[in-house]
């Protein structure tokens, strides 16, 4: 079975308190970008694991897809033995999401290819056991993320009528140094409320609290969000905790060209 993991960016993202568990409450709104890896999975005779495309730096072992795998093969001893093939097509460590999502959607494959029966509620759980942007993958759809990213609102944002920008200067961002250098900001306008008016109102409103202390650290990613607004986005800002910028612009007017050569460049656009 072959299947497509995509991609997501974050529309905002509030670091709303520290918990006691050393975990973040944070809001969120993710986004499905349709950038995808390509995974594949067939019953072999024992684990097997190949990578092409980008470079997965690593223990393949704590690779997600695979880890996946191993989660429901410790609870369900007879699933079979598989070989999994991925492809990376998404930039690996620029907050895009691709490695939760190459899990989640193992966790799916899986369910579906030997007919498991887990409910929805189970591949959530097994999902955030994964990492606490796995849950979205599995829903994949606008949401409203809180909690550590995983307690899910769908929300009816269409972002269709639009084109996306990704630029990945291909910059390492330490999620957990990111996240000590951030204070967290109770209250506020709420992103669900936000997010329900025009992009075009969104520049004054919509914050990822993470900007603040990355760009003081890699002031080229705050300059990166200038060439985007430069060159007519109507929103800009940085995905997750980084390094990749988007900006959303409108239809077919995305300015890919010209870029620093060691930018990374992405267009996209979805379809209506």
């Amino acid at each position: 079975m072959v299947i497509f993991p995509n991609c997501k960016i974050n529309l905002g993202l509030r670091i709303i308190r520290r918990r006691d568990d050393g975990y973040h409450d944070l809001e969120t709104v993710f986004y499905p970008l349709p950038l995808c890896d390509i995974l594949e999975a067939v019953q072999a005779p024992d684990l097997e694991y190949n990578f092409s495309g980008r470079h997965i730096p690593g223990d393949p072992l704590a690779n997600l897809a695979v880890r996946a795998y191993q989660l429901l093969k410790k609870d369900i001893q007879d699933l079979p033995f598989i070989q999994i093939h991925l492809h990376k097509k998404i930039p690996i460590g620029g907050g895009l999401g691709g490695g939760s999502a190459d899990g989640a959607f193992m966790l799916s494959l899986l369910n579906a290819q030997f007919r498991l029966g887990l409910d929805a509620g189970r591949l959530m759980e097994y999902a955030l056991r994964l990492g606490s942007d796995c849950p979205f993958f599995l829903i994949n759809r606008p949401c409203l993320g809180q909690g550590r990213g995983e307690v899910l609102e769908p929300l009816p944002l269409d972002l269709s009528a639009y084109s996306f920008l990704l630029v990945h200067p291909g910059i390492h961002i330490s999620t957990a140094k990111a996240f000590s250098r951030c204070n967290p900001r109770p209250g506020g306008p709420g992103l669900k409320t936000v997010v329900s008016q025009p992009p075009a109102e969104w520049r004054n409103t919509l914050v990822n609290d993470f900007e603040s202390p990355v760009f003081a650290e890699h002031p080229v990613l705050h300059e990166i969000k200038k060439e985007l607004y430069a060159r007519g986005a109507i929103y800009a800002g940085m995905t997750g905790s980084g390094s990749c910028l988007f900006g959303i612009f409108e239809k077919g007017t995305a300015a890919g060209e010209g870029w620093n050569p060691g930018y990374e460049v992405i267009s996209l656009m979805e379809k209506n």
